[in-house]
């Protein structure tokens, strides 16, 4: 599913026309988990990826599983946090993927 900012304009939420086709909502199933992801128009003021703490969370339903999620998408990034037995009981890791994105990985 998709959504952009020009999908609510109306008089109450007035969109401007360079951030109408920016997207508001879209989800993508990946298995059991969905990630989610939007646009930040400029009305929000700055925003900085290397600032902004916000993460896509995928939980895997194997090491195994997370193991090859993490690998894939750290690929040309920076890890932040490898894969390993968390504190809280979890296998987790932590990651800047090659194009800014912040993502952490876990297995239950």
């Amino acid at each position: 599913m998709i959504m952009r900012f020009k999908d609510l304009a109306g008089p109450e939420f007035p969109v401007a026309e360079k951030e109408a086709d920016k997207i508001m909502y879209i989800a993508l199933p990946i298995g059991k988990n969905i990630l989610i992801a939007n646009d930040v128009p400029e009305s929000m003021g700055r925003v900085s990826e290397n600032e902004n703490r916000s993460k896509i969370s995928i939980t895997a339903e194997s090491k195994e599983e997370a193991e090859r999620l993490f690998n894939g998408l750290s690929a040309g990034g920076n890890v932040e946090m490898p894969m390993a037995d968390s504190p809280w009981g979890s296998y987790f890791g932590m990651f800047r993927d090659r194009y800014g994105i912040e993502w952490t990985v876990e297995s239950v």
